[in-house]
């Protein structure tokens, strides 16, 4: 939002009135030449910036305080009872909102891969200004999703085959030694609670909803690793894991479903093994999961 500056002329030096070019008059003498001085003295004061007190007669000399004024410190709004002010939240909601909404359409190939599109059309597609959107787009870049084109928009990063491999390569190095020494660990009651994780995976798999299965299998593969307790793990996997999937599969509709679903079996079976503890199988079906294209 552009910040509105407050119209009004502003002294030539800060701390010195504005001069309006005539010649200062000379007071009278006696009294009346003290009370002009004194009125021409606080009307300089009050154009510094100064606070001055008055007498009961608008006079110089009234109040306890007089003389003193300096001294008292601005007293801040919380001690009045007076609430701050609250933190704009409206803003990142929306924002929010249009990243799970254009991840979801980057998942699902609404939006391909080498096309470039502009935050106001966005914007207009999910009923927002452009700024939530061009916010979440920059996010999206971070992530490697996306890439920003001067005058243009931002166009979707094309992942081929070569690069896929190297981010399951990399994750393989992180996650395959982790699960395996979880695998020694963890009590099977603890791998149990995490079945209804894997069988979401499966519920997506089956109706081949890429945006959801997407982020079931995160959330699988996220508390598995979670059980290793370091969340600096969970951060870099999640990232590397959610880098893989722009995009996610790619083919006809059946053949999606069939990846989909294959890979979901994956994460039954290999709960099945970390409950029984079957380190052979375990250490069996983490490899392949990454090796054989896991999402």
């Amino acid at each position: 939002m552009t910040a509105m500056r407050a119209a009004g002329r502003v002294p030539e030096q800060p701390g010195q009135p504005e001069r309006s070019g005539q010649p200062e008059q000379s007071g009278q003498s006696g009294q009346s030449g003290q009370s002009g001085q004194s009125g021409s003295g606080q009307a300089d004061a009050a154009a510094r910036g100064e606070h001055t007190h008055g007498g009961p007669d608008g006079g110089p000399g009234g109040g306890a305080l007089d003389g003193q004024d300096d001294a008292v410190p601005d007293i801040p709004a919380r001690h009045l009872g007076v609430p701050p002010p609250r933190k704009p939240m409206q803003r990142t909601s929306v924002r929010g909102q249009v990243l799970d909404a254009l991840r979801a359409a980057l998942v699902g190939g609404e939006l391909a891969p080498g096309e470039v599109y502009s935050a106001p059309a966005l914007g207009e597609r999910f009923g927002v200004s452009a700024t939530p959107v061009r916010e979440a787009m920059q996010q999206l870049a971070l992530e490697g999703a996306v890439e920003v084109v001067p005058n243009r928009g931002f166009r979707v990063t094309r992942r081929g085959a070569r690069e896929l491999g190297e981010l399951a390569e990399v994750r393989a190095l992180i996650e395959v030694p982790v699960m395996l020494r979880l695998a020694r660990s963890v009590p099977a009651e603890a791998w149990a609670r995490l079945r209804p994780l894997a069988e979401a995976t499966v519920a997506a798999a089956a109706c081949a909803d890429l945006a959801r299965y997407a982020e079931a299998d995160r959330a699988f593969h996220g508390a598995l690793l979670g059980l290793s307790g370091n969340q600096q793990l969970v951060q870099v996997a999640d990232d590397l894991h959610r880098r893989s999937q722009w995009p996610l599969v790619s083919g006809p509709v059946a053949g999606r479903r069939a990846d989909l679903v294959a890979d979901a079996a994956e994460h039954i079976a290999l709960l099945d093994a970390l409950v029984a503890r079957d380190l052979p199988v375990v250490q069996s079906l983490v490899r392949e999961h990454f090796t054989g294209g896991d999402v």
